[in-house]
């Protein structure tokens, strides 16, 4: 499964890239408003830092101005994702970026019937929001598995991304659900990294060697 983060932060998004575990980037308007940058400067400079699909959202609501902003947005760079909202405007403008061989990411999917007509409309990615279906009451884990079943029985090559995932449990439940890709804010990505019974052993491991006296591997 690709691992994307979830941020506008160029610092928090280079200080992680090493280890070559990260894919690709998600941002959206409140993340670079936050992180206080212009839009196209940051979009930029983020392509630079990474060679994989990095999404950059639109902001307008009616087809044609997604359309209008989805091409500047895309002139960026070629590794730039249109991002869209899962709305009437949103479906074609992705159909029209579809039919012009741009790729896009449906956003904001809250039921498998929305994850089909992205699908059909010829979305690269949806984003099924599962921390927020779950704030609300519903299973958002059972909706990847719902979107999951959906597309291998139709053949429908969209890849599932999903988000809203609020800690490593979300990123291991998407995983086993058979997303194609999870994003996830930087905080989340170390989470994964980290485990209590890892440092345990590690801090035995170097207890053990210090008391034989050596340094290093000598």
């Amino acid at each position: 499964m690709q691992i994307f983060l979830d941020t506008a932060e160029i610092d928090a998004i280079t200080a992680r890239l090493d280890a070559g575990l990260v894919d690709g980037v998600t941002t959206n308007p409140s993340l670079i408003a936050k992180a206080g940058a212009a839009v196209f400067d940051r979009i930029a400079e983020i392509c630079d830092a990474v060679d994989g699909p990095v999404s950059a959202e639109v902001v307008a609501t009616d087809t044609d101005g997604m359309i209008a902003e989805g091409r500047r947005l895309a002139e960026i760079a070629p590794n730039v994702v249109i991002k869209l909202p899962l709305t009437g405007d949103g479906l074609i403008a992705c159909r029209r970026f579809a039919e012009e061989g741009l790729q896009t990411n449906v956003t904001l999917c809250f039921s498998a019937n929305q994850a089909l007509l992205a699908a059909k409309a010829g979305a690269s990615y949806i984003s099924p929001f599962v921390g927020r279906i779950e704030d609300a009451g519903g299973d958002g884990i059972g909706l990847l598995e719902d979107i999951r079943a959906i597309y291998d029985q139709y053949g429908y090559e969209t890849e599932i991304l999903a988000a809203s995932l609020r800690g490593p449990a979300h990123v291991e439940a998407a995983a086993l659900a058979g997303c194609d890709a999870a994003t996830i804010p930087p905080k989340v990505f170390d989470q994964m990294v980290s485990h209590a019974l890892t440092d345990k052993g590690l801090a035995a491991f170097l207890a053990d060697w210090k008391a034989t006296g050596r340094s290093g591997l000598d």
